[in-house]
């Protein structure tokens, strides 16, 4: 792939037009002259050694030497480069909660867009950890394998919506599980290995299996769970897609989605991690820092894409090539080069 890191120096590009300009004025005027003293056959004949040929490849030279100059500039880029790196991080999967109760708006501006927020913030403060990305609802699925590239992961954060899962539900277990099994190595075999750790987002309404044991699982795997809370105790309808109404149950009565987080608080505790309430500050996320700070870290070996390689040494060298030829070009000719019609 090619790209220019500094594109504002390209407006710089207006310059060859003006020049070209310039230098059509100037041969317009040079020619004026030229009439001016007599026909121009016989004045040019009264200069003999004169080329306006030359002159004008001279300032072609110097043209290109400018455009090139201005390219330098701008710094033109081509290519990238996978390196291996080693850091000392830990390994975090984010279990984020898109369920139609997330659209309520007890937290602002939505429950969801607000725990898009609390996970993109998380993501600034992992720099040397790994991180992998799952969404759930009645069922869950893996949407980032777990990776150390943040910027491709917070770029795809811009597209969860609550109508990305089809089946609607709360599978906090099953999203847990996947999470646990998305890790790979387990047992004996990562013993001493980085820590882990399961960030469940959600608010808390899990109505499809038994997270508790799904947390009890993730633990006996050295993994630890922890929980963010997204929502208010005293809740708030749910809207329902595309319309100006709010969600029903079979009564007519409109549903009151709340925040349980009696069982977020349990999830926790089986899963030997901390519960905390998003309240629309960044205490949360501070909260869930910290604990993966404190989790065990090791060496991560990463393979990311290092900056793209600069190409300005070719630039220089068709710019100093351009101005070693123009200093060379002379406007009168050479009697040494008589016999050579290359300028006429």
């Amino acid at each position: 792939m090619f790209r220019f890191a500094s594109p504002e120096f390209l407006y710089l590009l207006i310059i060859i037009p003006m020049l070209i300009g310039l230098h059509l004025l100037d041969l317009r005027r040079r020619r004026g002259k030229m009439d001016r003293m007599g026909e121009r056959k016989l004045v040019k004949q009264m200069s003999p050694d004169y080329s306006g040929k030359r002159r004008d490849l001279k300032y072609i030279l110097l043209t290109v030497a400018v455009l090139f100059c201005i390219l330098l500039l701008a710094r033109p880029q081509f290519g990238s480069k996978v390196d291996t790196v080693h850091r000392q991080g830990a390994e975090v999967i984010v279990a984020l909660d898109v369920s139609n109760s997330m659209n309520a708006t007890d937290i602002e501006p939505s429950r969801i867009e607000h725990a898009k927020r609390i996970v993109e913030q998380l993501m600034d403060k992992m720099e040397n950890d790994k991180v992998g990305l799952i969404v759930f609802a009645g069922n869950a699925y893996v949407q980032i394998p777990i990776t150390s590239d943040f910027v491709s992961a917070k770029m795809f954060m811009s597209s969860i919506s609550t109508s990305m899962v089809a089946t609607q539900g709360t599978a906090i277990g099953a999203a847990i599980d996947m999470a646990r099994n998305s890790f790979g190595m387990r047992g004996e075999e990562r013993k001493g290995k980085v820590g882990r750790s399961i960030i469940v987002v959600t608010d808390g309404e899990n109505h499809e299996d038994d997270a508790t044991a799904a947390a009890k699982r993730a633990v006996g795997d050295e993994i630890i769970v922890n929980v963010i809370g997204i929502g208010s105790p005293q809740g708030a309808p749910v809207p329902e897609e595309g319309t100006q109404s709010f969600k029903k149950d079979a009564n007519g009565q409109t549903v009151i989605s709340k925040l349980n987080e009696a069982m977020c608080a349990e999830i926790a505790k089986a899963g030997n991690g901390i519960y905390v309430r998003a309240d629309g500050s960044d205490h949360a996320q501070k909260v869930i820092g910290k604990a993966i700070d404190s989790i065990a870290k090791s060496n991560v070996e990463s393979k990311i894409y290092s900056e793209y390689d600069e190409q300005f040494q070719w630039v220089i060298v068709v710019v100093l090539l351009l101005l070693i030829v123009e200093l060379f070009v002379s406007e009168r000719k050479n009697k040494w080069f008589d016999n050579i019609k290359l300028f006429g």
